[in-house]
């Protein structure tokens, strides 16, 4: 296992979050918290916690996230959502498959811990964006902002998407490209308090969400 690993946060608006998360990482694992706006305070909480702040101006998951990969030095990168959501105890366990020559690819498949984490109209759109890629060859149950992989092959993937597709394209782009591709179940908890999600936080959110993945689903060629 490299004794560095770089965990890559795109960040808007989390400062309520921010303490408890970057203190529960792992040792080895670095935070680089990608700020897209925050009016909260959140690279002012995030630096006085030990992250390392990369300002990202153009908003958008896909900027924001792109931004760390660049930014991120360590030959394993993570990918983590800001909100307190995820336990980066589990980290590790998503890592370990692609450390060891296992996986290229290594996601989080979200398992709530109670009935108020998932909205339903979030877990429906998934469903349904997961339906599709499955039958694209992708071999997944969920779209989780959780994941492992080398830092260099992300971004020879050539992703281009810069808001939600972000993730549902690369990971069409990962399965063309051979990737394998392992699924890890990971516990999925309510956002913390004082944050709120750009995305399942309303019906309206998803319902962008999901249209940016069909405009995703259209352009992005099929795996061969």
């Amino acid at each position: 296992m490299p004794t560095q690993i770089d965990v890559v946060l795109p960040c808007l608006d989390e400062a309520a979050a921010l303490p408890a998360l970057l203190t529960a990482l792992p040792p080895g694992y670095r935070a680089i918290v990608v700020d897209n706006g925050s009016r909260d305070g959140s690279p002012q909480v995030a630096a006085r916690h030990g992250a390392r702040v990369v300002h990202e101006p153009r908003r958008g998951y896909g900027a924001a996230v792109h931004a760390g990969l660049e930014a991120a030095e360590a030959e394993l990168v993570c990918v983590l959502d800001a909100d307190g959501s995820f336990d980066p105890g589990e980290l590790p366990a998503l890592v370990a498959p692609v450390a060891d020559g296992a996986a290229d690819l290594s996601v989080g498949r979200r398992r709530p811990v109670s009935a108020g984490a998932w909205p339903w109209h979030a877990r429906a759109g998934t469903a349904l964006i997961a339906a599709l890629l499955r039958q694209r060859g992708v071999p997944l149950r969920d779209l989780s902002p959780i994941r492992a992989a080398r830092r260099d092959a992300l971004l020879a993937l050539g992703v281009t998407d810069r808001a939600f597709g972000y993730p549902l394209e690369l990971l069409i782009r990962a399965a063309a490209a051979g990737w394998r591709i392992h699924e890890l179940d990971v516990s999925y908890a309510p956002r913390a308090a004082g944050t709120r999600s750009k995305v399942s936080g309303s019906v309206r959110g998803t319902l962008r969400a999901t249209r940016d993945f069909a405009g995703v689903l259209r352009t992005v060629g099929r795996p061969r």
